[in-house]
Parts: C-alpha cells; sequence; structure tokens
C-alpha cells in the first residue's frame, strides 16, 4: 500500500489497479467501504469500458475481442512514477495483454493528493497512436453507509448542487435502460433507503450537478465533487454497507446495441497526441 496524507485526512491506495482502499480522517474514521464478501473492492477504476458491452465482445475493423464489464485497468498493476508523503502518481501503459482484449494504444496516469484534509484524484488519458482514441472512464468509489458516527442506515441522503428533475436509467441485470423512471430526487435531496436500489442501480444520464453532499444525522459529512464525467451512477449489493457514488463518462451498450466499437454511445474520443483529464475530490465535512 501507499500511504499519504497532511495530519487531517490519510489514504491508502494499492497499486493493483491504482484502487483508493482507506480514507481516513485524523479521529481514525473510515470513509471506505472495506472489501467484505458483498463487494470484494473499494474503489475501482474503469478503463477502458465503463459498464458492458454486448456479449463482451469489442468489435473493431472486422475483428473481435473480449473485453469484459468495466475494462480491465482495475485488475492490472500499475507502475509507481512518484510517492510523497502527500500523494503518489501511478501509471498504466498498452501492452500485448490490454491490445489483446482493447487494440488501442493508450497511457492512463492517476495522480493522488491530500491538501487541506480534501483528497484529490486526477486520471489522465493520453493517446500515443496514430488513430483516435475510443474509450470509457469512470471512477467507482464505495463509501461507508452507514457513515461513521451515524445511527444505523437509516436518515442518508445526498443533496446535489443542483435540483435533478430528469427521468433516472437504471441498470438491471447488466442491461441499460435510459430515462425509465421519475426522478427520486425531490430537489435537491435524495433519500438513500435499500428499497431505492431493488430495481439496479441508479444512474443520472446528465446531471446538472458536478458536486454533492453525502450525509446522515449524528456524521461527519462527505462533500464530493467531479469535472470531465457527465454521467452519475449510485449503486449498492444486498449485505453490504457500502454505497457507491460514480462519476463516468460512458455506459452499458444500450438494449440492442452491438456494433462496431468506436461508435458505441457515450464513449470519449481523444485525438493523436492529445491527453484528457478526469477529476474527483472527496472532502470531510
Amino acid at each position: 500500500m501507499l500511504r499519504f496524507g497532511d495530519g487531517a485526512l490519510t489514504a491508502a491506495v494499492n497499486p493493483d489497479g491504482a484502487e483508493l482502499s482507506s480514507l481516513r480522517d485524523a479521529a481514525g474514521r473510515e470513509y471506505l467501504w472495506q472489501a467484505g464478501p458483498a463487494w470484494p473492492r473499494h474503489a475501482p477504476l474503469l478503463f477502458p469500458m465503463v459498464g458492458r458491452l454486448a456479449g463482451d465482445t469489442l468489435r473493431h475493423q472486422g475483428a473481435t475481442y473480449r473485453l469484459t464489464q468495466h475494462g480491465f485497468a482495475r485488475d492490472r498493476r500499475f507502475t509507481l512514477a512518484q510517492h510523497t508523503t502527500t500523494g503518489c502518481r501511478l501509471e498504466l501503459r498498452d501492452d500485448d495483454a490490454t491490445r489483446a482484449a482493447y487494440p488501442f494504444g493508450f497511457r492512463l496516469t492517476l495522480d493522488f493528493g491530500i491538501a487541506g484534509g480534501a483528497l484529490s484524484m486526477t486520471a489522465t488519458v493520453h493517446n500515443p497512436g496514430a488513430e483516435p482514441l475510443p474509450f470509457g472512464f469512470g471512477f467507482h468509489p464505495g463509501f461507508a453507509w452507514p457513515l461513521p458516527g451515524a445511527e444505523g442506515r437509516a436518515d442518508h441522503a445526498l443533496e446535489f448542487a443542483a435540483a435533478e428533475p430528469a427521468p433516472i436509467g437504471r441498470l438491471p441485470n447488466d442491461s441499460f435502460a435510459r430515462a425509465v423512471e421519475p426522478s427520486p430526487v425531490q430537489g435537491r435531496r435524495l433519500a438513500l433507503t435499500d428499497a431505492l436500489f431493488q430495481a439496479g442501480a441508479v444512474v443520472l444520464d446528465a446531471p446538472t450537478s458536478r458536486s454533492l453532499r453525502y450525509a446522515a444525522p449524528g456524521a461527519r459529512a462527505l462533500h464530493l465533487a467531479w469535472q470531465g464525467l457527465p454521467q452519475l451512477g449510485l449503486w449498492t449489493r444486498a449485505g453490504g454497507d457500502f454505497l457507491c457514488i460514480e462519476p463516468w463518462h460512458g455506459y452499458h451498450s444500450p438494449p440492442g446495441w452491438d456494433g462496431e466499437f468506436t461508435t458505441k454511445p457515450g464513449l470519449a474520443h481523444l485525438a493523436p497526441g492529445a491527453s484528457q483529464d478526469f477529476s474527483f475530490i472527496i472532502r470531510p465535512e
């Protein structure tokens, strides 16, 4: 584990998957789910795919490749480029194994840093190739539910920066249904209950907000903010005391879509030699 902090906040990052694995405040309160049996991860990175392709099959220029749900970055060991008392940098590049699943060159860099009691994570995707690079990217952190100090799971809520009245999508059984239900957000507030997730993950396809507050009575709240990620997923699993709050660029293949990967809806497209940043900030309040 790579550990770093600023006195007010301490993080641990695993080079396997460049996965944030712990986030504690000065009082020792842990804000991340600790990878129990209900879900054996903490905060995986989703690259080069958010969600799932039909049949886990990537089609490109007449050839087929097996690319499974959420891509491979979360299961690859990243190279350590820098480690200081307040942060670290990790990097993943394409190789024979990645090109067998995803036939494109890339460089994915993750910069983690803590300053002023806040954790910042910036992912940078670079295209070293001569053709446009199609990809998806997402953060997938699982936060403790209940939050430290809260009396059980009741009375937790998300408060968005803006009202979110648009219909939501769902991810039942690994298929994506867009804008299928009225928004459960009342103004800016979304009450969190297990019943909310019985029909699958909640997907805000184009939220106005780029920040929210996750809070409960008696607990220290978390303020979350992100940039470059136009979708937001919310998910939990029965038997797990966690809530995943996931800003994405990309989503599952729409029902009935099974075409050339470069034309898949929701992907980012990066010009040769270009780079694109995606950021996520977590601040206990």
